[in-house]
């Protein structure tokens, strides 16, 4: 379960405000029962839904390297997320992939989770999440490559636009031995479609 984030009661109050205006732009009344408490909840599940702002991704993964004997390349799949387009702050969402091929160290693996989390949890386009996730993990450790793989299904190409529903989006990012080796891309794509 992830730790709740501690709100600063004066940044729920500007949004709240924000929220309020809002509502009474599009025509609703925020004195109306089902309506009095939304403004103060809407803010703080923005400040949720953009936690990763305040946290440091280095950081998060730093905190669990340890020695390496063993596999020649670790994978954790499918790791759900839940981010924000930045074009039109609906919710985008999905999986991602990491694979990464050990250098004498190793990282814990719900840190790979918490590192989707925090570039998730941000106003995010998928391009870019996918590449940070791949960079920050080379970044973080010794490693001879990375790939990432994203999958995700945007509100903004369903709820409104275009509304194509069964659209999804699939982002990849790699380094290190995974650019010169096709085989390598071949091997992780595989053991993830399992």
């Amino acid at each position: 379960m992830r730790r709740k984030e501690e709100y600063d009661e004066d940044l729920v109050s500007k949004l709240a405000s924000h929220y309020e205006a809002i509502l009474r732009i599009i025509g609703e009344d925020p004195e109306r029962e089902g309506l009095k408490k939304t403004p103060v909840r809407a803010a703080k599940a923005m400040l949720d839904i953009t936690s990763g702002y305040r946290a440091n991704p280095l950081e998060i993964a730093r905190q669990a390297i340890f020695e390496h004997e063993g596999s020649k390349m670790v994978i954790v799949r499918d790791i759900e997320f839940y981010s924000m387009c930045e074009h039109h702050m609906l919710p985008f969402f999905g999986k991602v992939s990491i694979g990464y091929l050990p250098e004498g160290k190793m990282i814990g693996l719900s840190k790979l989770a918490r590192i989707v989390d925090n570039f998730a949890r941000r106003l995010q386009v998928q391009e870019r999440m996918t590449a940070q996730i791949c960079a920050l993990i080379q970044k973080a450790m010794p490693t001879e490559g990375v790939i990432v793989v994203c999958e995700g299904e945007h509100l903004c190409m369903k709820m409104r636009g275009v509304e194509k529903q069964e659209s999804l989006t699939t982002t990849i990012d790699y380094c290190g031995k995974f650019n010169d080796d096709y085989r390598l891309r071949e091997e992780f794509l595989r053991l993830i479609r399992r």
